[in-house]
Order: C-alpha cells, then structure tokens, then sequence
C-alpha cells in the first residue's frame, strides 16, 4: 500500500503533477486512486471528466473522487453543529454566521483525510494518489490530527466531567446552553474516525510527500520551508520536482536571461535538496489536460521509474542508544540555529522550529528520563535523554 501526497505552493502545477502520477501507476498495473484535500477540486479539469463524491473510473485500474466534505461534515459533526450555532444564536450571533462559525478552519480538509484513510484501509487500491491542498494549508492540515490528539486525551475527558457535574445547576441558574451528552458522543465518534490517520501518514513505508515548485526565487524558499516542516511532524519526503523549466528547445534571445536565472535556482534547488531525488519538467507549449497529454507529463516526469516505489529510505524521526543515554533524533534540513527552540514540559517535548511548533509525546521509557541537551547539526536535531536516576 502506498500514498503519495503531493503538494506545493498554489499555481505551480502539482494538480497536474498529481493527476499525471496516479495515471503513471495505473499504467503500471497498480489499482489507483486519485483524490484531493483542496476544497477547490481541480482534478475533473486536469482530466477533463466529470467527477463528484462518488468513485469514478477514469481508466484501466485508475479511479478519481473530489470529496464532499460538506456532507461528510453533516454527518460526523452535525449534533457539535447545531449545539455551537444554539450557543452563537445564544450570544446574539443568528443565521449565516452562527453557521459559519461552528465549522472551524480546517474541518473539511480533515474530513478529507479521513476519507483518505477509509479508503486506504478498505483493500480496493494499491496506490491513493492525494492531490493536497497549496502548502500552508497542506502543512496545518497534517499537524491537524497532533493537535486534535493532544486536545482529546488531555483536555475533552475533564471538560466532559466538569459540564456532566454542572449540567444541572448551571441550567437551571442561567439560560446559557450547555452542552448534551450526545455533543460529547459526536465529538468523540469524529475523533476516532480520524484516529490512526497520524499513523498511516507518519509511516515512510507506506505514505510520502512530494514537492512540485517552479524555478523562482519565492516558489524555492517556500518549497524549503515546507520541507523542513513536514521533517518536522514526521512526514517523509521522497522528491522534489521542478515543473515548468525552459526547454533547450527554446532558442529566442528574449528567454537568453530567464534561461540564465532559472539555471541558478537549478542548481539552487539541487543544493537545498540534496539526499532527496529532484524530477524537472519542461515547459509545455500547450495546457496538459486530459488522459494522453497527461500520459506525456507522466512519462517525462518519471520515464522507466514506478511512481509507487520510494525513491529515499531516510526516516525523519528515529530514537537512538548511546551507551546508558537515549537520543531522539528528528530530521529538520534547511534550518539554522536561531530559527530551533526545544522545550520539556511533563511528559511532552515541545519543538518549535520557525512559526511552528509540535508537541511529542515522549514513549514510556522517556518519561522517567531527564533531557541533557540539544544539538543541531547537518539537518538534524539530536534531544539527548539522561539515565532515569539523573
């Protein structure tokens, strides 16, 4: 089983890269499915077929879906709904807002993901092709299941108890709504719809990103950040590829100076991914919609390779014996000193490496341990643990 995320900042192509990988797979003899977490589906017009909620078969061993997250979200989270527009409707907030706001950013993307995993765990594909929404979306939407874990296991069962405890006081001295026990069901039947996606995603073996950018200066720079942050949360990344780059073919004296800056940021791009195998695709001289044009991006993109396969083995995340000390090592590339910040609280560690932050839960045999230090060094953040006695 394999699941390949593939994303990038918005423009720069990574629907049709998506779309041309799973058509590569299916090509392959894998049973492949494409589907998207952007909320604006894009795959019907890269393929140029009509596509909905509902599975499609858009060529041998290769099916499409754009989620409806919307009725996913009605299903799952409707009794949360309607107890938050009873509470904004309370406050003085009515109709379309208090609808708005009970449906928190990055509730749909979730949903996505969820779908993802029920179709990963159904058996019926060898391949789930993911096309992700543009990069900061994509980033929160994978750090999404860390904080939704760390939210349910520390704060919802006392919250749960405290509003059960006071139900019956507070209802009858005040007219606030207060939550019911099936707002808490609801709640918690989401939660464990979504529980093992970390897992699934945070495996190497089975799921890895991959990045498509352009040659420019602002596409690069966020291009590295995303990969620094996705090392971050334990997410693998298995290529970096360049999309529209000028063919040699490509002669007139007007291109002679962007051929000359796109060959820096080449070998920028080169540079800043080293470890990781880096694809290019020329610029076509026509849009590459549609299965045969998609088939040429394919080949091109990938020639006698199998899209499914991993094209790094690396781990992002790994723990370490040094003699009666244990290191845990996290792989962070692109990063200075400045930019890393590491933190014990209780039985977390908190690494904040630019704006942001992931809470690790440390294994039993961590919790008892003391943190002696942190290093940074060639891309990766080494957090030593003492002996249990100090």
């Amino acid at each position: 089983m394999r699941i390949l995320l593939i994303t990038g900042k918005g423009g720069v192509g990574k629907t049709t890269v998506a779309a041309a990988t799973a058509l590569a797979a299916a090509k392959r003899g894998h049973r492949t499915l494409i589907t998207s977490t952007d909320p604006a589906h894009s795959l019907a017009d890269a393929y140029t077929i009509d596509l909905g909620d509902r599975i499609t078969e858009l060529a041998p061993n290769l099916w499409g879906q754009q989620i409806d997250t919307q009725a996913r979200m009605g299903q799952q989270w409707g009794a949360v709904r309607d107890y938050l527009v009873e509470l904004f409707d309370w406050s003085g907030l009515q109709g379309v807002e208090a609808e708005e706001l009970a449906v928190f950013p990055g509730m749909d993307e979730l949903f996505a993901l969820a779908e993802v995993r029920e179709q990963a765990a159904s058996g019926a594909f060898d391949v789930i092709v993911v096309d992700c929404a543009p990069t900061a979306e994509t980033l929160r939407l994978l750090s999404l299941p860390d904080i939704l874990a760390w939210y349910m296991e520390k704060i919802f069962p006392t919250g749960r108890r405290m509003v059960k405890a006071v139900r019956p006081v507070l209802s009858k001295m005040m007219s606030t709504p207060i939550a019911r026990d099936e707002v808490f069901d609801a709640a918690q039947r989401f939660y464990d719809r979504l529980d093992g996606i970390r897992v699934l995603f945070a495996d190497p073996d089975i799921t890895t990103a991959r990045l498509v950018m352009n040659p420019e200066k602002m596409v690069i720079n966020e291009s590295r950040r995303t990969f620094t942050y996705l090392s971050l949360f334990g997410y693998a990344v298995d290529a970096a590829i360049i999309n529209r780059v000028l063919p040699e073919v490509v002669s007139d004296p007007y291109f002679k100076r962007w051929r000359e800056i796109q060959a820096d940021y080449l070998s920028e791009v080169d540079e800043a991914f080293a470890g990781v195998p880096t694809m290019r695709l020329r610029l076509f001289d026509e849009e590459m919609v549609g299965l045969d044009k998609l088939m040429l991006v394919a080949e091109e993109l990938y020639g006698n390779r199998d899209p499914a396969d991993r094209f790094v083995t690396t781990m992002p995340f790994r723990v370490e014996e040094e003699g009666d000390q244990v290191v845990l090592v996290l792989t962070v590339p692109l990063v200075e000193h400045s930019d890393v910040d590491v933190m014990r609280h209780g039985d977390d560690l908190y690494v904040t490496v630019g704006q942001y932050r992931r809470s690790l839960a440390l294994p039993d045999s961590l919790k008892r341990r003391e943190v002696r230090r942190a290093k940074l060094a060639a891309g990766e953040l080494r957090v030593t643990f003492g002996t249990p006695d100090g």
